[in-house]
């Protein structure tokens, strides 16, 4: 079985998230989308939620698991059976921290592969960063996550 791992903080998930994560469910057995455990980044979404607004927007896809992780990335790869990394590329920007993850990586364990797919061109200008700029004005986010991701984000705002 062919297990991939998409990583990543997911604070929130984007459209352009599930772009890279239903594509790669098809091309994989598996996909598990775990999503790093970082305390030095300071979160919008605490990881229990990401998870589980990770859960309700994947819910249909019957090939895609949801879990978190702390630590190096191969290490978790190495628990759970995975031998390949997925990593969506939005620009050529992104290309160069890309490779060096990638080579990284591939230097603690070569038998570790990182597949790049470029995002959809509608998603190539979307990261959680801008969503979270936009729903900080209270300008809508509908076109750029999901509608439970959205509600999240307004509960998430009117709080602060």
């Amino acid at each position: 079985m062919a297990i991939a791992v998409c990583s990543g903080s997911f604070d929130p998930v984007t459209y352009g998230h599930l772009d890279i994560i239903s594509r790669g469910a098809k091309v994989f057995d598996k996909v598990i989308v775990a999503v790093l455990i970082n305390s030095k980044k300071n979160s919008l979404f605490s990881v229990d939620e990401r998870v589980e607004m990770l859960r309700q927007v994947t819910a249909d896809m019957d090939n895609v698991e949801i879990d978190s992780f702390d630590g190096l990335l191969i290490d978790y790869m190495n628990r759970r059976g995975a031998k390949v990394i997925i990593r969506g590329l939005r620009a050529v920007s992104d290309f160069e921290y890309e490779m060096q993850v990638a080579s990284i990586n591939k230097k603690l364990d070569d038998q570790i592969e990182t597949f790049f797919m470029m995002t959809s061109n509608q998603y190539s200008y979307l990261s959680s960063s801008i969503v979270k700029e936009v729903a900080r004005y209270k300008a809508s986010v509908a076109d750029l996550v999901p509608s439970a991701v959205e509600e999240a984000l307004k509960r998430k705002m009117a709080q602060l």
